[in-house]
């Protein structure tokens, strides 16, 4: 079973270069830890505005793991807490999905 972690992003300044610069940001501190078989981030859709879509966000990130235990390395991580500690202030809200998946 893989470990899919997924993080909704609502900003404090949504302005998109503010969005750009955690997108950026995951990129680059988020994609160097062992256990990761796919990553993707990006911003909203905007445009999409179904009544089933919740569009309270402003950042998404995707990360699938090998294991619950690459996940927990992950989680404990210097560079996965460097991330955090540098972009936490513009951060307005967090929602982590995490779930135990298997690929069809």
């Amino acid at each position: 079973m893989l470990l899919c972690h997924d993080v909704y992003f609502t900003l404090k300044d949504s302005a998109p270069e503010k969005a750009d610069e955690l997108v950026a940001a995951c990129k680059k501190y988020l994609t160097v830890q062992p256990g990761i078989v796919f990553f993707c981030c990006g911003k909203l859709v905007a445009d999409l505005k179904r009544d089933v879509n919740d569009t309270a966000w402003d950042v998404s990130l995707h990360i699938v793991f090998e294991s619950r235990e690459a996940h927990d390395a992950y989680q404990e991580d210097p560079t996965h807490n460097k991330f955090i500690d540098e972009c936490k202030v513009n951060w307005a809200k967090v929602r982590v999905f995490d779930a135990m998946v298997e690929k069809v």
